[in-house]
């Protein structure tokens, strides 16, 4: 999206940083309330990390994003999706769920069998080298996210998981000041 691509900004001799990234964050104004600034750079770290990972899925298996969480929704369910709630759970059009099924069923990553009692309608499986494969990236995915967020004790990264988890509470409508919830934050439900 071009709205949250990084930018960056060189040099011109006037003392201005060489190479300074400039993204959503920059946005703010000393003035804007606490919150939106909170909200900028929640995002901008959520782009960071999500376009290193982009960049790594396709230097390292050549691969993108969304072929990645394609295979992740089929490998939490061994029985296969339908392509309708494949479309549901990763939040997309239906039109892009059938072109990514299309590339990694000629990958031989997948495969589709017709619904029993519905001829319109097909079961999306990964294969046992789909299988492979995606549990070869996860793992490395694991280690990027891990080394990304390095710079975090696991004492903070508990930390901000919680109130994170706070956060999410109150925006689904729930009382995040409630025991319940703060318990479940603490125990790491739910995340």
């Amino acid at each position: 999206m071009a709205s949250i691509s990084t930018l960056r900004k060189s040099s011109n001799g006037s003392g201005h940083r060489k190479d300074l990234v400039l993204d959503l964050e920059t946005r703010a104004q000393k003035g804007d309330h606490q919150a939106l600034r909170l909200w900028l750079r929640l995002l901008s770290c959520t782009v960071r990390i999500e376009n290193k990972i982009r960049l790594r899925l396709r230097r390292e298996f050549n691969t993108t994003l969304p072929r990645f969480d394609l295979m992740a929704q089929l490998e939490r369910s061994p029985g296969g999706l339908r392509m309708n709630e494949l479309s549901r759970q990763l939040m997309v059009s239906g039109g892009s769920v059938t072109g990514i099924t299309d590339q990694l069923e000629r990958e031989g990553l997948v495969v589709r069998t017709p619904c029993p009692g519905d001829r319109r309608a097909f079961t999306v499986k990964l294969t046992a080298t789909g299988l492979r494969r995606f549990r070869e990236m996860a793992a490395r995915h694991e280690l990027w996210i891990v080394e990304l967020l390095g710079g975090l004790t696991r004492e903070e990264q508990e930390m901000m998981n919680s109130e994170l988890w706070k956060l999410k509470v109150h925006i689904n409508g729930g009382h995040s000041t409630t025991r319940k919830a703060n318990q479940r934050a603490r125990a790491g439900e739910g995340r």
